[in-house]
């Protein structure tokens, strides 16, 4: 039977103390994976009575075997033996029946880890831009980890542990009561009551030292991650020192509040041995004045003793799952904060594919701001004509790339709308509208995978021959067949070793590999040599001139045969043309033109200067 994901975890409050409503509502969440795996369930639930019952009965077998060897049985050797052989299989059924259990349920908590880390990875990645610019991806790796294990745990445990545990403790005060006299049963129940009531305080208390060493554990693996991220960074700037201070203050800050950790859990075990050895003990003086009295047999105290260790070894676990269960509630509430975070871009219930043929897009008075109080574009209108080249232009924080981003729908217009052949993207599927675009942004980021795979990715189902064409059209086989490895070679970690160039050259071809209907480049040959440029370009309007096209372009020699020019200035459009005609007008266009073109000549001049300088 299929598990819907959206209905086995819900999002719960992510308050600093998760009150006991939010923790129950969590343990509920777990049901629906019992339910996909109903047979493996039964079976292990079956395999934990009949371990139960075993583990239950050997005390009896115990007192049995005590009793017939301190009396004339003793003479007759069947019974012992027959008595013992039944002692050692009940030890042998409650392990190898415990053990069937845990084999039987494996793959219940193994999928349950499975479907939780899937449904948070897929959540992650349907929040908007903005969530993933302002989160670390460090502390987002440890808050996944650890609530996918704190799931298995809670299934596992909560199961096989908890409960099981409160049956053995019922079962045993009954056989107490009716074996022996009703004070015996008192002191276990006393003891059992104040055992769980030091247990839940002591516990609770620990809490906020869990959730602070969580928290700093966090902070000190996200402050790695990013350092090694940035890794080029730190050696520019010979900041390897301060980078390790930052990092083992953080370790530091992680060490203290862990030595609160292991303080207070001493604390707790130290509390619980005391319990349990003061109920012990004070059965043991009552049972041992009964068989000096006759009342009772040496196998009656045997058994009794028996009792008492059994009985207090599960409720001593039961005190470690509590704290564990706990801190998977802690773990698990986080996880589920970040399920809570709301998709600011979602489809309509009602929404349909894009039809993306002709591709004609208009942006009809639209206006956005990342921040209220600080709006990027206003009342922005423009038509991109299926088949045309639009270019924007304008200083930076004009709102070029932002332009770019609602198109792709990385975010929701605030006024307006946006339209493909007519139809709002809002009331188009995501999917759809996404697949219909191709994009080459400034900065390219690649997989810390092999070039063949990073070029791929643009249509991982595509034929060998077609991501070489693709390579051959973004002008990259050359530098291909100078590689050693060739397509096989790694890129590293974020395409750390391959140059500005060779990066924005794959990202070329892996958008030329989806090709789609509608391209944007975002300043696509700002990291690329004035040769590269010449030749990409080329390439780009070759592939262009059968697609609608959007150029967010820095140096306007790039975009001169553009069929539009659009000018931004304070998210405003000020002027738009085609290059010839803003030149003439002698507006914003001419002065950036004018400037680029003075700030060209200066260095060409320049690197002309340097080669005449006589050689030393």
């Amino acid at each position: 039977q299929s598990l819907s994901p959206e209905i086995a975890l819900r999002p719960t409050s992510h308050a600093q103390d998760p009150d006991a409503r939010a923790n129950w509502r969590i343990i509920i969440s777990l049901l629906p994976y019992l339910r996909e795996f109903r047979g493996r369930v039964a079976l292990a639930l079956l395999f934990l009575l009949l371990a139960k019952l075993a583990t239950v009965t050997v005390p009896v077998a115990l007192k049995f075997i005590v009793d017939s060897l301190d009396s004339e049985q003793s003479r007759i050797i069947a019974v012992p033996l027959a008595m013992l052989l039944a002692y050692g299989l009940l030890r042998f059924g409650s392990v190898f029946f415990g053990e069937l259990r845990d084999a039987v349920f494996a793959r219940v908590a193994e999928r349950a880890m499975r479907r939780a880390a899937l449904q948070v990875f897929r959540h992650l990645h349907n929040l908007d831009l903005n969530f993933h610019l302002s989160r670390r991806t460090g502390g987002l790796s440890r808050d996944i980890e650890r609530g996918t294990t704190g799931m298995s745990f809670l299934l596992r445990f909560m199961l096989f542990n908890i409960i099981p545990t409160l049956v053995e403790i019922a079962l045993v005060a009954v056989i107490l009561l009716a074996a022996f006299e009703p004070r015996y049963v008192l002191v276990v129940l006393a003891a059992v009551g104040v055992y769980i009531a030091f247990s839940v305080v002591v516990t609770e208390w620990r809490t906020r030292h869990v959730r602070e060493s969580n928290e700093l554990d966090s902070r000190s693996n996200t402050r790695a991650i990013d350092s090694l991220l940035n890794y080029v960074t730190v050696k520019y700037f010979n900041n390897e020192d301060y980078e390790a201070a930052q990092y083992d203050q953080n370790l530091e800050d992680w060490e203290r509040a862990r030595m609160k950790t292991r303080l207070s859990l001493a604390a707790l075990n130290s509390g619980q041995a005391f319990i349990i050895a003061a109920a012990v003990t004070v059965m043991m003086v009552m049972a041992a004045y009964q068989v000096a009295a006759g009342k009772l047999s040496l196998g009656d105290l045997v058994m009794i003793n028996a009792y008492m260790i059994q009985l207090f070894i599960p409720l001593n676990f039961l005190g470690f799952v509590y704290r564990e269960i706990r801190q998977a509630l802690i773990n698990i509430e986080r996880m589920f904060g970040l399920l809570g975070q709301p998709a600011r871009v979602e489809d309509a219930p009602d929404a349909k594919p894009l039809v993306a043929a002709g591709g004609e897009v208009r942006f009809e008075q639209v206006s956005f701001a990342y921040r209220e109080d600080r709006p990027i574009l206003k009342d922005v209108s423009f038509t991109i004509p299926a088949g045309h080249k639009v270019a924007i232009v304008g200083s930076s924080g004009a709102g070029k790339s932002t332009i770019a981003r609602l198109l792709f729908r990385f975010y929701d217009v605030d006024a307006g709308r946006i339209t493909v052949n007519g139809q709002d993207i809002r009331d188009v599927t995501q999917q759809s509208l996404r697949a219909a675009i191709g994009v080459v942004p400034q900065d390219t980021v690649l997989f810390n995978d092999t070039i063949y795979y990073n070029i791929a990715y643009g249509r991982p189902d595509a034929t060998r021959e077609e991501v070489e064409r693709a390579t051959r059209l973004a002008h990259l086989d050359g530098f291909i067949a100078q590689l050693p490895e060739g397509f096989e070679t790694r890129v590293g970690e974020r395409g750390l070793k391959v140059s500005g160039g060779e990066k924005q050259r794959i990202a070329i071809a892996r958008m030329l590999l989806k090709d789609p209907p509608i391209l944007i480049f975002d300043e696509a040959t700002s990291s690329l040599d004035s040769e590269s440029e010449r030749a990409i370009l080329a390439a780009l309007n070759e592939v262009a001139a059968r697609r609608t096209t959007l150029v967010i372009a820095h140096r306007l020699s790039t975009i001169m045969d553009a069929d539009n020019i659009i000018v931004l200035e304070h998210g405003r459009i000020v002027e738009q043309g085609r290059h010839g005609e803003l030149i003439a007008a002698g507006g914003v266009y001419a002065r950036l033109w004018e400037h680029q073109q003075q700030a060209e000549g200066e260095a060409v001049a320049a690197a002309d200067g340097d080669r005449s300088l006589p050689s030393t």
